[in-house]
């Protein structure tokens, strides 16, 4: 029995599907549902389980007179970055569409488009990358659209909800994990990928456009049920030893496996994005202690596998299992599935232990083996700290039955040093999260540049180079990001693209030396774009340098410091902060003990106040209506509201004589006194 269509946004396929008879009628009404949301059609009838992908995917290929590339393929694919630039963002932007193989032999693009039939789209496509021939392909809008995320934007989860069939695979694996067992015989990758027959051919041949374009591996053919066929390239992390793994493998092993375990935890509620989070605060301790490179990315690892096969209705953290039996009992029963998950991946032995042992007590009464103190692994300890606290400070589920404050989370860890967790650890981590990075901000001198670069390779490059060169770095993917970076007033130098994503930059460098808002700051671009007209607009637009790609951080280096080095006088930089993460009596020590000049501001929920700074010493306040010694002790116990340091300023009224420890001390005793009178 055919079902009735109603009247909706689109129905392009559902009539000529339902014709057909390849459509799950039950499920129509839910298609609808999701084309009033805004979905397309295609999308609309796998998400709402009226077709198979597979099934909609050869009927469009069908009906299009074409192959076609399912979600699961496009995900998997290693697109050379040559290949990316016979297609600009923008033109795969504006009409869906996705370069995935080119022959030098014949100068043949291949191509997946989400409407292969758009007009004259071959055409437009052979204009924009010079190829002799275009061949188009369909494959689904969204896989079409994460394509282009991942590949361009650098989006790492761009397919997270796209490849359904990935996606339905890890959710049966994680039902299958919940009931605690693991098939002895799970063997291969974890992702179901085609290794083909064909290994990444050295070497490149010239695109259309002069650029080495480096063919992916295996062939171009078809096989019998229409689909394209794309051999993946596997990452040699994969095959090879991690002690044997280059830098670039090890990252693209780390990528592979933060897709999957996003995948995983995307039905996880408030612990999705959890052991991404993990893996962030436990790389930000092993750059603290300075772990080389081989430990960092075994420990990297270990941190987003470490809920992998755990899933159940208890979070087992080692607070957790410490504390409640029951979380006990279960985590005894599955501190392995991770490792036995991925036994067919050649795990480095310090992801190993720190998987098998995170949930081992500093006290010795801990498991699996009773270590005591250090003899538990280094990288156990520490992901056994960053677990916690991740869960304390962004899972309402914790014990504690709220989300905890960055303070309150250490307060816990606090509580169970010497017996649980390492106390060193829990004090380097909270340094680490409580405002030890704000401290160093307050007091340092290092000259602030914003990096404006879409690329996230190339961002990062740069961004640790001038890290290593004493610069303090921000990095905006975007002009909005950018705008709210200038707007905090910090910024020094800006170095940018030209191509960004809402407007050129130039646009952005027009817009900000029409306004006020970092009129002055220097500018220097640095791009591709060789173009003598843009290179001139760049100076006309009062650009401090033009800098081509590829260009050595050590040039850029020196050019940013003969930049700086013509101005007459560096113009002190605003800093600001929460007192949340940090005191109003630490800001004002450390604020002290850096002989610092200028006025802190303070804002909270009820009143707003200055404290005057003239070489460290504090020699004025103010405080709603107060003023003076009064003003300052007011503030002294404030725990909520931002602050803002301004050293362009050197105040001159005085009206406070005592040094700041004097300060602190009665501003306390005076909060005591009328906290005792109730």
């Amino acid at each position: 029995m055919r079902a009735k269509m109603s009247s909706t946004p689109s129905s392009r396929w559902i009539e000529p599907l339902l014709a057909d008879a390849m459509l799950n009628v039950d499920r129509v009404a839910v298609v609808e549902q999701r084309l009033r949301q805004g979905a397309r059609e295609e999308d609309a009838l796998v998400d709402a389980g009226a077709i198979d992908e597979g099934e909609l995917l050869r009927w469009l290929a069908r009906r299009y007179q074409t192959r076609f590339v399912a979600t699961s393929k496009l995900a998997r694919i290693d697109v050379d970055r040559a290949l990316l630039e016979l297609i600009p963002r923008k033109v795969a932007e504006q009409y869906q569409v996705f370069p995935v193989l080119y022959q030098p032999s014949t100068q043949t693009l291949s191509v997946v488009a989400a409407d292969p039939s758009q007009p004259n789209l071959d055409r437009i496509l052979q204009q924009s990358s010079h190829a002799v021939e275009v061949k188009l392909y369909v494959a689904r809008p969204a896989a079409v659209r994460a394509a282009i995320s991942k590949h361009y934007a650098g989006d790492l989860y761009a397919f997270a909800n796209a490849d359904t069939q990935g996606k339905e695979q890890y959710l049966n694996l994680l039902s299958l994990y919940d009931k605690n067992t693991v098939d002895p015989d799970l063997q291969g990758s974890v992702f179901p990928i085609d290794r083909g027959s064909g290994r990444p051919q050295q070497g490149g041949h010239a695109g259309p456009n002069g650029r080495s374009v480096t063919p992916p591996p295996g062939q171009h053919n078809f096989n019998e049920r229409n689909e394209l066929s794309l051999s993946v390239r596997l990452p040699a992390a994969i095959t090879a030893a991690p002690s044997q793994a280059t830098a670039a493998a090890r990252t693209s092993l780390l990528e592979m496996t933060t897709v999957l375990v996003s995948l995983l935890e995307n039905s996880r509620g408030e612990l999705r994005g959890h052991s991404a989070m993990v893996a962030r605060l436990l790389r930000k301790l092993a750059e603290r202690m300075r772990l080389d490179d081989e430990t960092f990315h075994d420990l990297s690892l270990a941190a987003l596998l470490h809920d992998v096969g755990k899933a159940a209705t208890y979070h087992l953290t080692a607070l957790n299992v410490a504390v409640f039996e029951s979380h006990r009992q279960v985590a005894q029963k599955v501190y392995l599935t991770p490792i036995k998950l991925f036994d067919a991946v050649p795990l480095g032995p310090t992801t190993i232990s720190a998987l098998s042992n995170m949930y081992e007590r500093v006290d010795g009464r801990g498991f699996p083996e009773a270590l005591l103190g250090k003899d538990i692994p280094l990288g156990a300890r520490i992901l056994s700290v960053v677990d916690t606290y991740a869960d304390l400070t962004h899972n309402a589920r914790n014990p504690y039955r709220r989300i905890l404050s960055p303070t309150e989370a250490c307060d816990v860890l606090d509580q169970h040093r010497d017996a649980v967790f390492d106390k060193n650890l829990v004090d380097l981590l909270r340094q680490t999260v409580t405002g030890d990075d704000l401290r160093a901000r307050l007091l340092s001198e290092r000259t602030t540049v914003l990096l404006i670069e879409p690329d996230p390779e190339e961002s990062t490059v740069l961004e640790l180079r001038l890290l290593e060169d004493g610069f303090e770095v921000m990095v905006a993917r975007t002009v909005d990001e950018a705008m709210a970076a200038l707007a905090r007033g910090s910024v020094e130098v800006c170095i940018a693209e030209t191509e960004l994503d809402a407007m050129s930059g130039f646009d952005l460098l027009a817009r900000l030396r029409a306004g006020s808002l970092s009129a002055s700051v220097p500018w220097v671009f640095l791009t591709r774009d060789a173009r003598r007209e843009a290179i001139a607009k760049g100076y006309e637009l009062g650009a401090s340098d033009y800098v081509l790609k590829p260009a050595s951080a050590e040039v850029l280096v020196a050019k940013l410091r003969q930049l700086l080095s013509k101005r007459n006088s560096r113009q002190p930089r605003a800093v600001a902060g929460s007192l949340a993460e940090i005191g109003f009596p630490d800001v004002v020590q450390v604020l002290s003990q850096g002989r610092k000049t200028g006025i802190l501001s303070l804002h909270s929920a009820n009143a707003q106040g200055e404290v005057h700074l003239l070489e460290g010493a504090v020699i004025h306040a103010v405080w709603g209506s107060s003023q003076g010694d009064d003003a300052f002790y007011r503030m002294v116990t404030l725990q909520d509201g931002e602050f803002s340091l301004d050293a362009s300023v050197r105040p001159s009224h005085r009206s406070i004589h005592a040094n700041v420890e004097m300060l602190l001390l009665e501003g306390l005793r005076r909060f005591d006194e009328a906290s005792a009178r109730g």
